[in-house]
């Protein structure tokens, strides 16, 4: 249980006062219901560590769906200056972009309801699923350079999907300024097989609908609809992202000493951004989330040849489409005011989404005049939502909000909670057909082993760093 004692700013903004070696003061963003268990590990402490770091603007900020992560909490928002600041990897994660990409079809819950059981199975066929998982394409060490510059569009290229798609992604699917030259040959060992497969863990590929629309003119700007059927694919970098911040975790921890950065936590290990460790981290990170870019890209083409196999139509008539692609695993250079003064800040986002208001220059033209798409999944029992960024999020924690429900039992726990139970048979009774690469990856993934997202978005939408458009409640889902 955390002894961190806050301070409430509002109904929904709670506040770790500035004390002792603190830059910043530490702000968590939930409702008073969501305390108890937010304060019940170490993630606000993490929270509180992470303004001790050089060169912070503002707060050390936590989303609602805050929960204990590596350095900093999940759920974690810091932006620090270019020329005093810090790069972190504990402030990107082990999944380097990991993130959720929501697609859009002309079908409706009626014509896909009753051929769910087979099209989950179809799904689990050609997304190749789980720990250690490996592709359907073998890449070349060339192909894998092309992959880390070029993300997406490297995929588009080789006929994964339409040109058109990258509009709708965040960075139009390739982040500039990656350099292959500083990724190990271990990470490129592990990612090489790996591309185009969903993982483990918490990531997952969901059939579902729209079964609530909140804000008619953003659902219609979006292409929503009532009973619309979704998919929402949410994956990262694998193995190859995982190494990457495991290799720069290693030079970060020796070379703080040499910067004379005092830490209060040995997993907030940094570097100055502008150092020659900071500027390999940051062309090796770009790799990983180009990487990951092209990887969700893979998937979803084949998601729409399954569907089209499945519900024995051509994809122009299931019009199964990119809505939008949103990372929540990031570090990124960005434009920002605080306190009336314009500044570039490296933003960390770890477990947080980018959410640019209405009118920002960098969302799609399509949505500008509604806000940036902001996706939230939830757990494979209840419903997800879709958001659009709002202007609070730009005044309040640099163009961010939540990135998901939050665990709240590790998957220890979860599993030991699921004994002696059929979730996979429970959850069917509910009309939802789930498949695994292992019955404990199920149930580490019960939907009682996560908050209420719900509440998580509520306190983002009241808040006002992000407004509610549409829920999404699932129909089948894949787990890895």
């Amino acid at each position: 249980m955390s002894e961190i004692q806050l301070k409430k700013i509002t109904d929904y903004i709670w506040e770790i006062p500035q004390e002792g070696n603190m830059l910043a003061p530490a702000r968590i963003y939930a409702a008073e219901k969501m305390l108890k268990d937010i304060l019940a590990d170490n993630a606000p402490q993490q929270a509180a560590n992470v303004a001790h770091l050089p060169g912070i603007v503002g707060y050390s900020l936590a989303m609602p769906d805050i929960h204990w992560g590596y350095g900093f909490p999940i759920g974690g928002v810091a932006a620090f200056e270019v020329n005093s600041g810090v790069i972190s990897p504990g402030g990107v994660g082990y999944d380097i972009n990991c993130g959720v990409r929501l697609m859009a079809s002309d079908l409706t819950r009626e014509e896909v309801a009753p051929k769910i059981q087979e099209l989950v199975k179809g799904l689990f066929h050609n997304v190749p699923t789980g720990v250690g998982s490996e592709g359907r394409v073998k890449l070349t060490q060339k192909e894998l350079e092309e992959v880390m510059t070029k993300g997406a569009s490297w995929a588009v290229k080789n006929s994964y999907g339409e040109k058109d798609e990258l509009e709708f992604i965040e960075e139009h699917g390739h982040m500039e300024g990656a350099n292959p030259a500083k990724i190990s040959r271990k990470a490129g060992e592990r990612g090489r097989p790996q591309l185009g497969t969903l993982g483990s863990g918490n990531h997952f590929l969901e059939v579902g609908y729209v079964s609530q629309i909140f804000n008619a003119r953003a659902a219609a700007a979006l292409g929503l609809f009532q009973d619309q059927v979704t998919v929402i694919i949410h994956c990262g970098s694998r193995g190859f992202g995982h190494q990457v911040c495991e290799d720069y975790i290693s030079v970060m921890d020796k070379a703080v000493h040499k910067y004379g950065i005092t830490l209060p936590d040995r997993q907030l290990c940094c570097t100055p951004i502008s150092s020659p460790e900071g500027e390999s981290y940051l062309g090796a990170m770009r790799c990983a989330v180009n990487f990951a870019f092209a990887n969700r890209q893979m998937i979803a083409h084949w998601t729409r040849e399954t569907f089209s196999k499945v519900i024995n139509k051509a994809p122009k008539y299931i019009g199964l489409r990119t809505v939008y692609e949103v990372a929540h695993n990031i570090a990124k250079m960005e434009e920002h005011t605080f306190a009336g003064q314009q500044m570039t800040v490296c933003v960390h986002r770890k477990g947080a989404t980018r959410a640019f208001p209405a009118g920002h220059p960098q969302i799609p033209e399509a949505y500008r005049e509604v806000g940036q798409p902001v996706l939230i999944p939830g757990d494979m029992g209840r419903y997800s939502y879709v958001l659009v960024g709002a202007e609070g999020a730009m005044e309040q924690t640099f163009g961010s909000t939540c990135h998901g429900a939050g665990r709240a039992m590790s998957r220890h726990k979860a599993k030991k909670t699921a004994q002696g139970r059929n979730i996979s048979r429970e959850l069917a009774e509910k009309g939802i057909y789930v498949m695994g690469a292992s019955r404990g990856t199920i149930d580490e993934e019960i939907p009682e082993a996560y908050k209420d997202v719900s509440d998580v978005v509520d306190t983002c939408h009241y808040a006002g760093i992000s407004r509610k458009v549409a829920q999404l409640r699932p129909l089948g889902c894949i787990k890895g």
